[in-house]
């Protein structure tokens, strides 16, 4: 049997699931769910819907061209069966996986790095604006020091200003 891909979502549709639609042109149009076959029918664009696999690949948030994704072309070529060829395949498919989960971990790595710098950017902007909030706060001991340096600051003005009278 035949893993397939829903036309809308992209998901997989694996055997006895989902829904078949025929148009009058034969056309086949394969449905995971009443979801998919819903907004079909209503004729959205899959590319505008944000859930689908296509809106996300057509908008930069997924991996959209590699190598590995050679691999799961349909081929209509029957071949024959091959032990060997077999274990190869299997061996290969568990290796292109792990390639694949690699590429989209970096990939996914290395969208977010923009993102984090405008993040940071943002946050240095809205500190230097807005510094005024986050001083130090004043303890009660600074107040009174302050509070007395101020008296002593006018007792000597005053002392000043009395010398100053006396000697005109």
């Amino acid at each position: 049997m035949r893993i397939e891909k829903c036309y809308f979502c992209s998901s997989n549709i694996y055997p006895g699931h989902g829904i078949n639609f025929v148009r009058n042109d034969c056309k086949m149009f394969r449905f995971c769910r009443s979801k998919c076959h819903k907004a079909f029918k209503m004729k959205r664009n899959p590319r505008k819907v944000k859930w689908t696999k296509a809106f996300r690949k057509s908008h930069g948030k997924e991996l959209a061209i590699d190598s590995t994704f050679d691999l799961e072309k349909k081929r209509n070529v029957p071949v024959k069966y091959n032990r060997e060829l077999w274990q190869n395949t299997v061996h290969a498919m568990k290796r292109i996986q792990q390639i694949r989960t690699r590429r989209q971990n970096q990939f996914i790595k290395q969208r977010l790095k923009a993102g984090k710098k405008l993040e940071l950017k943002d946050d240095e902007q809205e500190v230097s604006k807005h510094l005024h909030l986050i001083e130090p706060k004043v303890t009660e001991e600074e107040v009174y020091n302050a509070a007395l340096n101020n008296q002593k600051q006018k007792q000597k003005q005053k002392l000043v200003q009395v010398e100053a009278m006396e000697m005109d």
